[in-house]
């Protein structure tokens, strides 16, 4: 709820990503309190993506499959975290409706290996063929984002795309980027 609340200020193009925990997904009434939130705070099921990892799925019970798409039915993104570090089945991908898989930032720091590269070539082909978006965690140089961008991955985060923040440090670098579009 109080990061629906908090972003409900912001552009309306920018996406809130929240960590989900297998406690709260299990839990049996996440869906309504995600459904809540979003009423309270305005904010439309299209903005909201929630992160969940591998370990979230390894349960497969009905009661997340259900969560899950319901949720997904509401149009709120679902990411699958962490992607490559868990016990990583390609069954969940096809199980589970996943809109997003988030490489993990130990095959981005070490993509300098040839293992490491094939496999992180193969994470973002397999996203491409099937309509799932790829986001690189932990992107921290200039040749890591090279590379990513050579192999279509679209999305990146870590340090050198910018450090993590507070939502009031975010607000005023969203309110500095509308007064430099403007006056330029």
């Amino acid at each position: 709820r109080k990061a629906c609340t908090v972003a409900a200020d912001w552009p309306h193009g920018l996406r809130i990503a929240v960590n989900v925990s297998a406690v709260q997904i299990k839990s049996g009434t996440f869906a309504r309190s995600v459904i809540s939130a979003l009423a309270f705070s305005g904010v439309p099921a299209s903005r909201l993506e929630l992160e969940i990892t591998e370990t979230v799925l390894m349960d497969e019970s009905d009661t997340v499959l259900k969560t899950l798409r319901q949720l997904r039915e509401l149009g709120i993104h679902i990411a699958l975290d962490d992607f490559g570090i868990g016990y990583s089945s390609l069954g969940y991908l096809r199980r589970f409706p996943v809109d997003k898989i988030k490489i993990d930032r130990s095959f981005i720091r070490d993509i300098d290996n040839r293992d490491t590269a094939a496999i992180v070539r193969t994470v973002i082909g397999l996203g491409a063929q099937l309509g799932i978006t790829v986001t690189a965690e932990g992107v921290e140089t200039e040749a890591q984002l090279e590379f990513l961008r050579k192999e279509g991955c679209v999305e990146a985060q870590g340090y050198l795309i910018g450090v993590p923040s507070k939502a009031a440090d975010i607000a005023r670098l969203l309110e500095t980027r509308a007064a430099i579009r403007q006056s330029g």
